[in-house]
């Protein structure tokens, strides 16, 4: 990557090189790289979260949910619904080698008026109630 690629940064070092957006600063570049995957994400969604999608925005929570935002121009969420600002997170196999990352990333979330609840996948395509269930008492606690 050269300078003119991030917006006239330096390079990164090779081992940050690649679309790692979180290193850079905000920028009109990184807004829009981001806005780009949350885009991918909602063409290819897992099956959990599109399971998950037809529950919340059928209106079964009382509130309404957007997938795939963008956040804080750093963060993209699976399901945000702005009246309350709840993020739920669909959680598959990946998120078990990241849990440090990610309490990280919802403590920088709640500091900023984010409430945050993660759902497992596994809970989401087994038990679909229990998981809209577990939203739509989010939901009631914030209103």
């Amino acid at each position: 990557m050269n300078g003119q690629a991030l917006g006239g940064l330096r390079s990164a070092p090779r081992r940050a090189r690649g679309i790692n957006v979180y290193l850079l600063p905000p920028s009109r570049h990184r807004t829009a790289v981001l806005a780009a995957r949350a885009h991918a994400l909602r063409e290819f969604s897992t099956l959990s979260e599109r399971k998950l999608w037809l529950a919340l925005s059928a209106g079964k929570c009382g509130v309404s949910f957007r997938r795939q935002v963008v956040l804080a121009d750093r963060y993209v969420a699976d399901f945000f619904a702005p009246a309350i600002r709840l993020i739920v997170e669909v959680d598959g196999s990946v998120h078990e080698h990241t849990v440090r990352a990610d309490a990280r990333r919802d403590e920088k979330l709640r500091r900023l008026g984010y409430h945050v609840i993660r759902l497992d996948a596994k809970l989401v395509l087994q038990e679909l109630e229990a998981a809209v269930a577990l939203v739509r008492a989010a939901v009631d606690r914030l209103r």
